[in-house]
């Protein structure tokens, strides 16, 4: 199969680094031009560096502002009026325990995971709509399934991903535009390896013997008994961002290594 993306543009939230720049990788592989977004001068410089090194990446651009809120959203969308396919990798998580989850923990777990994925796609897609062809994915987890207890808000913020997606797809029905979430499991981006690292620290193991040791009891559901790479995840949201992918909307995507136990 091959996928060329040509002509088209694609913005990805949250991806200077982690699965969004494998995302923005692919996608700029595939021939689309790439808008990289992020909240530091020096880390969007640095992906366009490396993005513009390659001959698929030579139309990359960023923005640098803090999608997080709505200032920051509507900047991004002043920069970049108009695109095709909208990847909303950003978030956040945190381990904290239920009780001890603040009204502030809450609320900013919400703007950075759920609203900046609403307010983009609410101006993105009436554009797409327009032009008959788009393609919007949200970047959920199998923690929206398996809410986990050690982060209950970060399980919720992607659980309310999955129902905004299915009904942004019905609000876009028929109109060439398709909508999607993309459900990882445990991915070995940065903050993954500083997590598995710190806790392989506290433990006295090395980082390959914590990461085998967090599946096992953590995930013992994984049919892969590993961390994904960002790219095997990116590899899932190229596809679903391509012409080929033009009967697929309205679905949640599992790119998780089999944690999930549902056949549904």
């Amino acid at each position: 199969m091959i996928i060329n993306l040509s002509g088209k543009t694609a913005i990805v939230t949250g991806s200077t680094g982690g699965i969004g720049l494998a995302v923005a990788k692919g996608l700029a592989d595939a021939g689309a031009t790439v808008v990289i977004s992020g909240r530091h001068q020096e880390r969007v410089d640095a992906t366009l560096a490396a993005l513009r090194g390659t001959q698929a990446g030579a139309l990359a651009r960023g923005v640098v502002a803090d999608l997080g809120t709505a200032a920051g959203c509507q900047a991004l969308i002043e920069a970049e009026p108009q695109a095709d396919i909208l990847i909303n990798n950003l978030g956040i998580y945190a381990v904290k325990p239920f009780l001890d989850i603040s009204d502030a923990d809450w609320e900013e777990i919400f703007q950075v995971n759920v609203m900046s994925g609403v307010r983009l796609a609410r101006h993105y897609a009436p554009g797409m709509q327009a032009r008959g062809w788009g393609r919007i994915q949200f970047i959920s987890s199998e923690s929206a399934l398996n809410i986990p207890g050690e982060m209950v808000h970060y399980g919720v913020s992607k659980a309310a991903l999955q129902g905004l997606s299915r009904g942004l797809a019905k609000v876009l029905a028929g109109s060439g535009v398709t909508v999607n979430t993309v459900l990882p499991g445990p991915t070995r981006t940065e903050g993954a390896v500083a997590f598995i690292g710190k806790m392989a620290q506290e433990r006295g193991v090395s980082a390959t013997e914590m990461e085998a040791l967090f599946l096992a009891e953590n995930r013992p559901s994984s049919l892969i008994r590993r961390f994904a790479t960002p790219e095997e995840v990116a590899n899932l949201c190229v596809y679903a961002a391509s012409p080929q992918a033009s009967a697929t909307t309205g679905a949640a995507l599992r790119v998780e290594g089999g944690i999930v136990e549902s056949i549904a």
